[in-house]
């Protein structure tokens, strides 16, 4: 059973209750050092990236992610961080309550061009670190916050 169909089927049964989620996402910079964001179909802002199907590893999460929202080949990677703990604990407007455990990643290469997947996102654009969109993402603003002062 594909992920999105389990986690229906885990929602269905718990109804909002609280529910842990496990996922990635991915900085993706172009040669002008600006970061990859998608704009999601709900119009905010995030890095790519989404949850881990079953039997899936972070790293396969992340691969099979970017490849679904952007086209692109991911073809090296490296782990940025992993983030879990009470600042990931959200109640979201439709009242389902999750608890998120993401792992980040930089990648490090990748091929192909960027094509927009419309069931996936609205856009993806790169930006400047000091010009992202106001519309992004608290948890995502916290992980490039992390990436930038491990960066240097």
């Amino acid at each position: 059973m594909p992920q999105s169909e389990y986690f229906k089927e885990i929602r269905k049964k718990i109804g909002h209750d609280l529910l842990m989620l496990v996922g990635s996402n991915v900085i993706l910079e172009n040669e002008s050092g600006q970061v990859l964001l998608q704009q999601r179909l709900s119009g905010n802002w995030g890095l790519p990236g989404g949850l881990l199907d079953i039997g899936e590893t972070l790293e396969e999460a992340a691969i099979r992610e970017v490849r679904e929202e952007t086209g692109l080949e991911i073809t090296e990677l490296s782990l940025v961080h992993t983030f879990s703990g009470p600042d990931y604990h959200f109640k979201l407007s439709n009242q389902d309550e999750i608890y998120v455990i993401t792992a980040v990643y930089k990648v490090v290469s990748y091929a192909g061009q960027l094509q927009l997947d419309k069931s996936e996102g609205l856009a993806l654009q790169f930006f400047d670190y000091d010009q992202l969109p106001e519309n992004l993402g608290d948890e995502y603003r916290g992980y490039i916050t992390n990436y930038l002062r491990k960066r240097g």
